[in-house]
């Protein structure tokens, strides 16, 4: 720990706290320290981006992650209920067969060559069992893949002006999918996640808000976490699943930073930060419990539960799998954003085996 609580950062732009007794009071003070500006675009979007934005009536009202109004309990409280322990406990059969099948693909590739652990094993399972969770059908999941991957380097990520008019576009194709989405779960309503936020007399523009974040972080960040999980595992044995896994979330999680705005002029330590100032919190590799991965309070991640089976269940079923390969590459292409880190793939090969590449990732 550097002994400093908060340090502002010229570069970001943000007041960084990364000490984790410091880290937890912000977040159990969402009073001072507002989530206003959990889910804005980092990067200023362009006037071009913004114009697609606004032709798909993209709109991200408070809802969950960036809210803390009155609307807020009663929304966490209808999303929750998909978390429950007991529904979190019922899908490991799922998870793990998904996981399995995976893992029996990549041993057959291996054959022939490298094989991309996070496209062939950890990419799909993750969004298989949250639309379990989440009682949606008829999902294109490739696309949804596609486009979380885009949403979060539009808004975590450090696009140029023609990077961000491509990613616009991604972002409003998916928002044009959630409201046919919600437009068909107010002529019929049922029992799955646009259903429920409907009944519970949402707007489309915030059922739309609520599933757009929750369908992106309530998977894209599994994969992520997985996928740093097994790159630490490549050539290891593994003995326990689940304290590896508690490992990563202390030490180098798939989500190392959130963001807070003060309220009020506020002490941190004995720092004096302004009102009106964005704050950076370090979750992750900072000495800090492993709970703290996914924040605390009110806003605390709802998936916890459902991230921790689910990278569990993947270590537990590739465990053989990752103990008898070795790297292709000593440093792999990393998805780096402000607030998400993970291999983008990891090429892995029989020792002795030629290395054949084959990937879909061409952006380093």
């Amino acid at each position: 720990m550097s002994g400093c609580p908060a340090r502002y950062d010229e570069t970001l732009g943000m007041w960084v706290i990364d000490e984790p007794d410091e880290v937890r009071e912000v977040l159990l003070d969402p009073e001072t320290f507002r989530p206003d500006n959990a889910v804005l675009a980092h990067t200023a979007l362009s006037v071009k981006a913004l114009r697609v934005l606004q032709g798909a009536g993209f709109t991200l009202p408070p809802t969950l992650a960036n809210n803390a109004g009155p609307s807020h309990r009663p929304i966490r409280a209808a999303v929750a209920r998909f978390f429950s322990p007991a529904r979190v406990a019922a899908v490991e059969p799922l998870a793990r067969r998904l996981v399995a099948e995976r893992v029996t693909l990549a041993e057959a590739g291996l054959r022939s060559g490298a094989v991309d652990l996070v496209e062939v094993v950890a990419a799909e399972p993750p969004a298989l069992v949250l639309l379990d969770v989440l009682r949606l059908r008829d999902v294109d999941v490739p696309a949804l893949k596609a486009w979380s991957r885009e949403s979060l380097e539009l808004f975590w990520g450090w696009p140029d002006e023609d990077r961000q008019l491509e990613l616009a576009h991604s972002a409003a194709e998916f928002y044009m999918w959630l409201r046919r989405r919600v437009e068909a779960a107010r002529r019929e309503t049922g029992d799955d996640l646009f259903g429920v936020l409907v009944e519970l007399g949402l707007s489309d523009e915030e059922v739309c808000a609520v599933a757009y974040f929750l369908l992106i972080a309530g998977q894209e960040t599994t994969t992520q976490l997985i996928s740093t999980t097994f790159r630490r595992l490549i050539g290891r044995t593994v003995d326990d699943a689940a304290a590896v896994v508690e490992t990563i979330l202390r030490e180098s999680s798939s989500v190392p930073t959130w963001r807070r705005i003060t309220t009020a002029p506020v002490s941190v330590g004995e720092v004096e930060l302004p009102a009106g100032e964005p704050v950076l919190l370090g979750l992750t590799g900072h000495g800090g419990p492993a709970d703290l991965a996914f924040g605390l309070g009110i806003h605390r991640c709802l998936g916890a539960g459902l991230a921790r089976l689910e990278a569990r269940v993947a270590v537990e079923c590739a465990g053989p799998l990752l103990s008898a390969v070795q790297a292709v590459e000593a440093d792999p292409p990393m998805i780096d954003l402000l607030s998400f880190r993970a291999p983008k793939r990891l090429l892995v090969t029989l020792p002795g085996g030629q290395a054949l590449i084959r990937t879909n990732v061409d952006r380093d």
